[in-house]
């Protein structure tokens, strides 16, 4: 008889061990961060001096979510029970997933776009469909429209689109929402703010749209990862219910319940970026770098084979970029965020520098001519 024994191990379900993972590259971001298309100034002032208001006492109470959804529910229109905030944006792509979709369900996306879209939807089922854009990297509407059938249960759209900058038509969203009424179709609208179209006052005549919003981007409260869900109250309940009742801390409440009274502040910072992104798709075509016109804030770069030198170098010079060429039809992509004022200047200057230091070449065949898209931006 033998006296080995067997010795079990621990293993969690087959999709968590077939699902995506997601590595930030989080390290060492002492420098000017023109990479996570976060808000590069600060947030606004009130909420500096809310902070200072928070008390020692105050950190040990358990957070209520319920008086703020009622705030923020008035500033943007909405009835109390077609909001719900959660812990940044990811957790609320985390709750529709879990909510909405069964093993066998579809799940439909378009590419490239946010990876956490997938890392979702691949814990709940294996049926994630993915529409790749074309070359010109715009919304695929025609063959993403042909991709619903009845085994679609999510639609995830984010307009303006990421890394590409690109945005989705509203008309678009909606008929795109009509085509499925057996689906929840969530409108990612993490960058409205840069683009000013929403389909938030769709709500009410279109019952399976879901609208995200995240506080991280104009905000500047990235840190304090808090984001929202707006929706129909029947739909909204059924996330209410899946979500902690305390999944967002009570700092970030604090802060967000002034924040959002703060519009001239946003109104500032909103414009900032609207006339850095301009600077910088300018500065772009000055030395001959192909990218995409967008509506967000960040612009998508063709760099070519020389995509992690550029980023490498930039790094060297005190300027973070991201490089996207792992994203589905980006190769040889870089994205570079929209800063304020001098923060701009010093992403040009660390740019043109860093282009001649690795002996870049404008790329033949891409041409940073300005688009019908960018037109429509406008």
């Amino acid at each position: 008889m033998s006296t080995a024994t067997s010795i079990a191990t621990v293993k969690p379900r087959q999709l968590v061990l077939e699902m995506p993972e997601y590595h930030p590259p989080l390290a060492g971001r002492d420098a000017l961060r023109l990479d996570f298309n976060e808000n590069t100034f600060a947030p606004s002032p009130r909420v500096i001096d809310r902070l200072k208001q928070i008390t020692a006492e105050g950190l040990t109470k358990y957070p209520e979510r319920d008086p703020v959804e009622r705030k923020v529910a008035a500033h943007f229109g909405l009835d109390p029970a077609q909001v719900l905030l959660t812990n940044g944006i990811d957790e609320a792509i985390h709750l529709i997933c879990c909510t909405f979709l069964e093993e066998g369900d579809e799940a439909l996306i378009f590419t490239p776009s946010f990876f956490m879209y997938d890392v979702n939807i691949a814990i709940m089922t294996r049926g994630l469909v993915k529409v790749q854009a074309d070359e010109t990297l715009e919304f695929p509407f025609e063959r993403f429209l042909a991709a619903i059938n009845e085994r679609t249960k999510l639609i995830i759209i984010a307009s303006p689109n990421n890394p590409t900058g690109a945005t989705i038509k509203r008309a678009q969203m909606l008929a795109i929402a009509n085509a499925a009424p057996h689906a929840v179709l969530m409108a990612d609208e993490a960058y409205f703010h840069f683009h000013g179209e929403t389909v938030m006052d769709d709500l009410s005549s279109t019952p399976n749209l879901i609208v995200a919003r995240t506080f991280s981007k104009a905000y500047g409260l990235a840190n304090l990862r808090i984001g929202m869900l707006a929706g129909s109250a029947q739909v909204l309940g059924y996330l209410r219910k899946v979500s902690s009742p305390y999944n967002v801390n009570g700092v970030a409440l604090d802060c967000l319940s002034v924040a959002i009274e703060d519009d001239a502040y946003i109104t500032w910072y909103a414009e900032q970026i609207r006339v850095g992104r301009e600077r910088v798709m300018a500065g772009l075509s000055e030395l001959g770098v192909g990218y995409f016109p967008s509506a967000a804030n960040f612009v998508l770069m063709k760099i070519g084979p020389l995509h992690k030198e550029l980023v490498t170098a930039m790094r060297n010079r005190g300027v973070l970029l991201r490089d996207r060429s792992a994203d589905p039809g980006c190769d040889g992509y870089v994205r570079i965020t929209i800063g304020v004022g001098d923060q701009v200047t010093q992403g040009l200057d660390a740019l043109k520098a860093s282009l001649d230091e690795i002996g870049w070449k404008p790329l033949r065949g891409f041409s940073t001519t300005e688009s019908k898209t960018a037109r429509e931006f406008e």
